[in-house]
């Protein structure tokens, strides 16, 4: 199910995907617009996201999954891109402030197992940004592009997948109305496109991009038993068994 971090590279080094970045950038920014003295986490193939953040971060990092592969990042400085375990992470609880999954749950063969790795490793005032392949859109249907493989969801499904996870959705965003194809009027009119989409709320967009908090106090159901009551029994005399006779 996971794709090659080669093909990743070479998808976003094209002209479709320097303008499928721009977009998703924009949807980032619109939640995050800063990460001044945080600790930021990228899972999947973050990094052609993560510039957003290195600068001004207090430390910026990437993940990339075993199965899938990992290259240097950034180029020209000290490697931050580490090949990892997605369902266990090298890092001790509660150790980064913001995690941004891209291309992570959609490829991973168990979403959950991995959300519950990203809750044990974010900080209990930590934040997450998932952008994720919208299963109504354009873009799930073309195999051209890296949002065309995996699975991908609805709203509703990541609503679900969040809460059994314990996180709570708090914001909503949308990304990548434009057609996937890199013809020279789709990618000068990218842009007329997406505020198009967004102002119309149309709901073909090619990517979500919800927002969640980690949920630190979890509900417990109580389980009560009932308490079985059991009759008290009066001693009685057990008749011996040999037979005294009295003369």
């Amino acid at each position: 199910m996971t794709i090659d971090v080669v093909d990743l590279r070479e998808f976003y080094s094209r002209r479709l995907g320097i303008v499928a970045r721009q977009m998703i950038n924009r949807g980032i920014r619109q939640r995050w617009p800063g990460a001044e003295g945080q600790r930021v986490l990228g899972v999947g193939y973050p990094t052609p996201y993560l510039g957003l953040f290195r600068e001004d971060a207090e430390r910026c990092i990437a993940f990339m999954p075993a199965a899938q592969g990992v290259l240097k990042w950034p180029t020209g400085r000290p490697a931050l891109a580490t090949l990892v375990d997605e369902f266990s992470l090298p890092l001790p609880d509660a150790a980064v402030d913001r995690i941004l999954l891209v291309h992570a749950l959609e490829m991973s063969d168990d979403p959950a197992a991995l959300l519950r790795e990203v809750w044990r490793v974010l900080s209990p005032s930590g934040r997450v940004i998932a952008v994720i392949p919208n299963r109504r859109g354009v873009w799930t249907r073309s195999d051209n592009t890296p949002f065309g493989h995996g699975r991908p969801y609805s709203r509703s499904q990541i609503t679900d997948l969040l809460r059994q996870t314990w996180f709570t959705p708090t914001g909503w965003g949308e990304a990548l109305f434009m057609p996937p194809y890199a013809g020279r009027w789709v990618l000068k009119s990218a842009q007329m496109w997406e505020r198009a989409g967004a102002a119309l709320s149309l709901p073909f967009a090619g990517v979500h991009i919800v927002e969640a908090t980690k949920q630190v106090y979890r509900a417990i159901p109580a389980k009560r038993e009932r308490a079985r009551l059991i009759p008290s029994l009066k001693p009685v005399l057990v008749p011996s068994s040999t037979t005294v006779t009295r003369t």
